[in-house]
């Protein structure tokens, strides 16, 4: 998908690119275009092919200078747990940026979001609501666009699968919530990262929930980093309600592993997004990774379940 030799590279616009996914972004992009990247902090992969702007998406007025000669626009901004104004603020800075895409003439536009979820967090999460408001401004926009919807992302510098490992070496027993039977298909950050790089060169419109090759029940998931950590796995199970109150007095007490509405999400199996097909070579196993962890040769970073979603 590389320009060919001698051609000026097309130049890309990424919002959020600092974070766990758009770390694998920059180093997967960089050779199909020139990047324009506005993250707050200056990341390793920022190679020559990278224009790093030090920059806040909420803070932007005039987002011509900055999407002159763009080509495709990608964004990938978007916090965990804030505000109900932090979350605000963000959707409206994007909606900036969607106006201003469409005023300069841009080809593409590439929205990074989340799978479904239940509907009371749909309706009520200051998180989704002002997400899928975005969504649905991409869509109706006029640019040929693609959402992306991964589930949930593994990958070096991940925290979730790197931290429950973690737990599951230092103690004896690791909490199940209710009796693990509802699925994930765990996808890992830098087939996403080769998805978009895909969507980027592509046409088509529409929305793409993004699975990765096994559905698994978030039991069975468990039970794998058990044995890969040569234990046998021993569980302390709770209730959806008691893993609800337990997330919010870890929150309390200033952890980011799970949010309580992450437990909720995870819970409602809705999560076991079918697999991208068509790509080669083929999507990554979680095995692999997980055996990295336990071997201690992969090193966490606390963002979360959809790290910088």
């Amino acid at each position: 998908m590389s320009a060919p030799s001698g051609s000026r590279l097309r130049l890309l616009l990424i919002g959020g690119g600092g974070g766990f996914v758009g770390r694998a972004v920059l180093s997967t992009l960089g050779s199909d275009f020139r990047i324009r990247s506005l993250h707050r902090h200056p990341t390793p992969n920022e190679g020559p092919e990278v224009e790093w702007i030090p920059e806040d998406l909420t803070a932007v007025q005039d987002w011509a200078p900055l999407l002159d000669e763009v080509d495709v626009v990608l964004n990938l901004a978007w916090y965990r747990w804030a505000s109900e104004s932090a979350f605000r603020s963000l959707h409206d800075g994007l909606r900036r940026l969607l106006e201003a895409a469409v005023r300069s003439g841009v080809r593409r536009f590439l929205q990074v979001s989340v799978p479904p979820a239940p509907a009371s967090l749909e309706q009520d999460l200051p998180y989704l609501r002002y997400k899928r408001r975005f969504d649905v401004a991409v869509a109706g926009s006029g640019l040929s666009y693609r959402i992306v919807r991964p589930t949930m992302l593994f990958g070096p510098g991940d925290v979730l699968l790197s931290e429950m490992v973690r737990l599951m070496r230092r103690y004896p027993l690791f909490p199940m919530f209710g009796d693990g039977g509802y699925h994930v298909s765990p996808i890992a950050v830098s087939d996403l990262a080769r998805v978009l790089r895909r969507e980027a060169h592509g046409g088509d419109s529409g929305r793409l929930d993004l699975g990765g090759p096994e559905r698994l029940t978030y039991r069975a998931l468990t039970d794998r980093m058990f044995w890969v950590l040569g234990k046998r796995p021993r569980y302390w199970t709770t209730s959806a309600s008691g893993a609800r109150r337990l997330t919010r007095w870890l929150t309390a007490l200033g952890s980011t592993l799970l949010y309580p509405y992450e437990v909720e999400w995870l819970m409602s199996d809705l999560l076991g997004l079918p697999a991208y097909e068509g790509i080669d070579p083929p999507l990554v196993k979680v095995g692999p990774y997980l055996e990295q962890l336990a071997a201690g040769r992969l090193v966490p970073n606390p963002r979360g379940l959809w790290p910088n979603l």
